[in-house]
């Protein structure tokens, strides 16, 4: 469980760190912690509060995803992040955007947010499925 949480952590911390990249250089058209002024959560709070509960809330998702993804180690963690990761990038900027139903809204989408994404849900997902492999060689000895 330690591992999970300390692989969670610094999955979360990256994807912030990277978010927050992406925002200030102009490659996503979205704030990352811009959902909270949308929903009216927070508001009177501080952006360093803001920022600390999106870590939270990305610990939360990536130990959840470890958590899971750990039982299904037979699938090559390759095909199940690009999947995901293209499946859950795509929706957020979507949503982010509000982009209409068209194949011309594809344009819009940040690429360096998929790779992004991509890379740490690899990242997240290989080391669920080595340390459920690990442990399972040393169940069987």
């Amino acid at each position: 469980m330690k591992i999970a949480a300390v692989t969670s952590l610094v999955n979360a911390l990256v994807l912030a760190l990277c978010l927050k990249g992406l925002h200030y250089f102009h490659l996503i058209k979205w704030h990352p912690i811009g959902f909270y002024k949308k929903w009216g959560w927070f508001e009177e709070s501080s952006k360093l509060f803001h920022w600390t509960f999106f870590i939270f809330l990305l610990f939360i998702v990536g130990l959840f995803l470890y958590m899971t993804m750990r039982y299904v180690y037979v699938i090559p963690a390759v095909f199940s992040s690009l999947l995901l990761g293209l499946f859950v990038t795509i929706t957020l900027e979507w949503i982010a955007l509000d982009l209409p139903l068209q194949l011309s809204s594809f344009k819009k989408l940040s690429i360096p947010f998929i790779v992004i994404v991509v890379c740490l849900l690899r990242f997240l997902l290989e080391t669920a499925n080595f340390h459920q492999k690990e442990h399972t060689a040393q169940k069987g000895n």
